[in-house]
């Protein structure tokens, strides 16, 4: 084990030391497996981060995230952790974590990591002593162990699906059966059990110690249950209330409690450590739950990333968000693509599901990806206009690594090459899985794997990937580098956290104006509009005679 910098900052850095640094800042995900390769192994590592770190710096993110590095089967790729405060083998070491860490700041970059407590993988040494254990043992109390209905416990103890399919309860050899959310690789964890809270404390500070500035927290509103001795069936809980705090599974509100907790962690550092929840839960007013200063601080909003392409969806999330974060004290999130969905230039080149399901393009990528019913150029112009839209938005915008390249959707892979276990269980909401949006980038137009690697990749990667390689982009009028303009510009242009509508007479377009004069129009229609009085600086699509063009985006500064 490497030995994290502990060296005492001097006056200057406490001086700089911003605690609001992520309240407007550019946060790039990476799928660490998916973004570089170092050793010529197919899987992505951390030294194939920290060779990027040049990269990442030219494009102009103020923080990257990384989803899972932990030791894992991969039962759900990295989301079943075996070890909170430990490197995979495969992808790396603590020592290398700390030389990428070293890279990333020394470039002015923030580090967030992926946090993981509702449930760790089966092969943690607290489930093996758990199966190891009688029924009624300490070791079974830090998860939920129940018996069996049925003359002989043969029956699970609820009819409950689990997430990705299947059954939510997975039976061991003595009989007992143990709650699994997702798969049973991935026991859920009692939070009613204090060692359980005590351990998830001491693995905030390991990584805040070794340097990292925040925590996305996976699944943060499942975190505790109330299980009484006879379970609701799977019709009674689909039936409860979501709203109140008082759901058996989601959402409670002593959840709070914990991160209460955790954020007393957080403050012990200077700046105090970030942290962004993922809940999915059914109200604003339940989300901003999670935003609280006395909790985690920032909750993600996925509003957008369910809208269509349309003014009148956009106008209403974009109110509805900024209105949340004002009764929250926090900022609000934005983001239209990541590591479980559909990339957002497949999902603008496919007809608008006005509502109709949660998660675009999952029926594209069911019927294998025809390439006819997909629009690619279509969905790449829309998604550069709603992204420029996005990037002047007074919050926090999250991109996903590969989207700065416009990259669609990945949807014909073969099932003997495919990892995500929603497939392999039928999950019925998640298509063929999400594989298709984790496929290694390509960094060159050529090589076993498009520059990703020596020796190919963990996940086939298409040949049209070709034409969309980062070192092909370095050129005028690319997706690249119209990302690299816009998070410069943005850089420079952000002010206070506000924004005033002004009205356009077309309900098409959307204009609004940030403090200091930064003018934003977005023109979802097919026809182009003029234009406001003003200095041009950047634009989605080429500007003729004054006119925006459809389906494109302008900052102009008055």
């Amino acid at each position: 084990m490497s030995t994290p910098p502990f060296a005492t900052p001097s006056a200057s850095e406490l001086a700089a030391a911003d605690p609001d640094w992520w309240r407007q800042a550019a946060v790039y995900q990476i799928y660490p497996r998916s973004f570089a390769d170092s050793n010529g192994d197919g899987i992505g590592d951390l030294k194939g981060v920290t060779a990027k770190v040049p990269y990442l710096k030219e494009l102009g993110v103020d923080a990257v995230w990384l989803s899972p590095f932990y030791p894992s089967a991969l039962a759900d790729g990295g989301y079943d952790v075996d070890d909170y405060r430990d490197v995979d083998p495969k992808i790396g070491t603590l020592a290398d974590f700390d030389e990428m860490v070293a890279a990333l700041h020394a470039a002015g970059i923030k580090v967030i990591v992926d946090i993981v407590p509702n449930h760790s993988s089966n092969r943690h040494a607290w489930f093996q002593e758990a199966l190891a254990a009688p029924k009624g043992s300490p070791a079974r109390e830090r998860y939920h162990f129940r018996d069996g209905l049925g003359e002989h416990g043969e029956l699970p103890p609820s009819d409950w699906t689990a997430s990705f399919g299947g059954p939510r309860w997975t039976r061991v050899e003595d009989g007992q059966w143990y709650l699994n959310t997702f798969t049973p690789e991935q026991p859920d964890f009692n939070w009613d059990n204090p060692e359980v809270q005590e351990d998830f404390l001491e693995t905030l500070r390991f990584w805040s110690d070794r340097g990292v500035d925040g925590f996305r927290v996976d699944v943060a509103n499942l975190l505790v249950k109330d299980l009484p001795a006879t379970l609701p069936s799977k019709a009674e809980l689909s039936a409860m209330d979501r709203n109140s705090g008082t759901h058996p599974l989601m959402d409670r509100d002593e959840v709070h409690e914990i991160y209460a907790e955790w954020r007393k962690v957080f403050n012990e550092y200077n700046p105090p450590r970030f942290a962004v929840a993922e809940a999915w839960v059914e109200t604003p007013e339940r989300r901003a739950k999670y935003a609280s200063p006395e909790g985690l601080g920032q909750a993600f909003s996925f509003d957008l990333l369910m809208a269509d392409f349309d003014a009148e969806q956009f106008r209403t999330v974009i109110g509805d968000n900024l209105e949340q974060s004002r009764l929250s004290g926090s900022t609000s999130t934005w983001v239209f693509s990541n590591h479980d969905v559909t990339r957002h230039a497949t999902r603008y080149g496919l007809p608008p599901l006005n509502g109709r399901a949660v998660k675009g393009g999952v029926e594209w990528v069911k019927e294998g990806g025809r390439k006819e019913a997909l629009d690619i150029a279509g969905g790449i112009r829309r998604a550069k206009a709603a992204t420029q839209l996005m990037l002047a938005l007074p919050g926090s915008a999250y991109l996903y690594q590969g989207e700065e390249l416009g990259l669609h959707e990945v949807a014909d892979i073969p099932a003997d090459r495919r990892q995500d276990p929603s497939f392999f269980r039928g999950a019925e909401w998640d298509g063929l899985g999400r594989d298709g949006c984790r496929v290694p980038l390509p960094w060159e137009p050529d090589g076993t794997s498009f520059g990703f690697g020596a020796n190919g990749a963990h996940l086939p990667q298409p040949a049209w990937f070709v034409g969309y390689a980062a070192s092909a982009q370095e050129r005028e009028g690319s997706t690249l580098t119209f990302y690299r303009t816009a998070l410069a510009l943005r850089r420079r242009l952000q002010t206070g956290e506000s924004l005033e509508w002004i009205d356009t007479g077309n309900a098409d377009v959307l204009h609004f104006v940030r403090p200091g004069g930064w003018h934003v129009v977005a023109n979802f229609g097919t026809a182009a509009v003029e234009l406001p009085e003003g200095e041009l600086l950047l634009a989605s699509a080429r500007i003729e005679d004054g006119k925006l063009p459809g389906e494109a985006s302008a900052w102009l500064r008055a």
